[in-house]
């Protein structure tokens, strides 16, 4: 295989593309602007919105498989395509609007938690605030998502959108969110990576954590998950699979992105494959990859605009870079507050003690930088 299309041209495109290149593949990207950060990599670009099906069949006439970076497509319009998706479309139909994930999840014997749909102003039966409420579609890095503590709260957001269709869920009172970057092959072989920890603030992710002391019958759940999940779908490529795991022992299943994911950032340093290289593996039919650590420890902090601004940040990023084993991928986006500007991933020392708590430490450094 020698080409591989990519619906959209942000960070996770450009990052597969560095990954391809090492293969010897090359990207071929469909995307809105010429500035997106994907476009200086990629081989051959079509300029258009990625739910522009008229734009994915010339797309399809420059490459060999198509595959994709976000789940913001038309999925009917692709069915009429002469093309090849991996994942393929039947594996993403479940997946992209939020309440059917979770009647799916359901329907596979998968724990989740208590759901509804939202079609009044007020709470469903067996429903107590807190709660939270999601946009069926089309919602990422925490747009779409609110925490509601009131009757009034909840009224005010579903007069707020009314064309908006939105999802009821339980608050979840849980002691660590998880997270698990599961790729599966076109032999059926799936493959998860150790088992990370994020940590979210209003519902964005400010950090990833490797983790060291995961209770084994955890470790298995998470695994068990992924694999039931992947093989059910019938699915090819890489999926973050977004957990709960609560204070009584329990795993719950928060979130399905059916590709490469931002808690899976680290592994382009901390494991010996990283996510971006396996999906062109998988995508490519190559062989899957070892998903092993290959360091104590890691963290990995997201670099979050602060302001409104044109600014590369030029003096913060190599602040940043002095610090040992630190690595800054800076995605060249312009500056918008909370929007995702780049990340950075810190390596602990081989031989230090406690790797968790350096990285700890770590990743307040790299903050205090950042936001001073």
């Amino acid at each position: 295989m020698k080409r591989i299309g990519v619906i959209g041209g942000g960070q996770l495109a450009w990052m597969m593309a560095s990954a391809a290149k090492e293969l010897g593949i090359e990207l071929v990207i469909q995307t809105p602007h010429p500035t997106d950060v994907a476009v200086g990599l990629a081989a051959e670009k079509v300029f258009a919105e990625v739910d522009d099906v008229a734009a994915t069949a010339i797309l399809a006439t420059k490459c060999d498989v198509i595959t994709f970076e976000n789940e913001f497509v038309d999925l009917d319009g692709l069915g009429k395509i002469d093309a090849v998706f991996l994942p393929p479309l039947k594996a993403l139909a479940p997946l992209l609007d939020k309440y059917t994930q979770r009647c799916y999840l359901r329907d596979l014997d998968l724990p989740v938690p208590n759901f509804a749909l939202l079609t009044q102003p007020e709470l469903p039966p067996g429903f107590e605030f807190p709660v939270v409420v999601k946009a069926r579609r089309n919602g990422y890095d925490g747009q779409g998502t609110f925490i509601i503590k009131e009757k009034s709260a909840l009224a005010d957001l579903y007069y707020r959108y009314p064309d908006t269709l939105f999802l009821i869920e339980e608050f979840v009172d849980f002691d660590r969110e998880l997270a698990v970057i599961a790729a599966r092959g076109i032999s059926g072989e799936v493959i998860t990576y150790p088992i990370l920890e994020t940590q979210q603030e209003e519902q964005v992710c400010r950090r990833v954590f490797t983790l060291e002391d995961l209770p084994d019958d955890l470790v298995e759940m998470c695994g068990s998950i992924a694999s039931k999940l992947l093989i059910s779908l019938d699915a090819i490529g890489v999926f973050g699979i977004e957990l709960f795991a609560t204070r009584d022992g329990r795993v719950l299943v928060n979130e399905i992105a059916p590709r490469t994911h931002n808690s899976g950032h680290l592994t382009i340093e901390a494991c010996a494959t990283s996510q971006f290289s396996q999906l062109i593996r998988t995508v490519a039919g190559l062989p899957l990859a070892s998903t092993e650590l290959t360091c104590s420890g890691a963290v990995m902090v997201n670099l979050l605009g602060y302001e409104d601004s044109q600014s590369d940040c030029l003096e913060k990023r190599q602040e940043i870079s002095a610090i040992p084993n630190a690595h800054v991928h800076w995605y060249g986006k312009e500056s918008r507050i909370g929007r995702k500007l780049g990340h950075v991933t810190v390596i602990a020392d081989m031989d230090v003690k406690n790797a968790r708590q350096q990285c700890e430490n770590l990743a307040r450094q790299v903050a205090t930088i950042w936001y001073k």
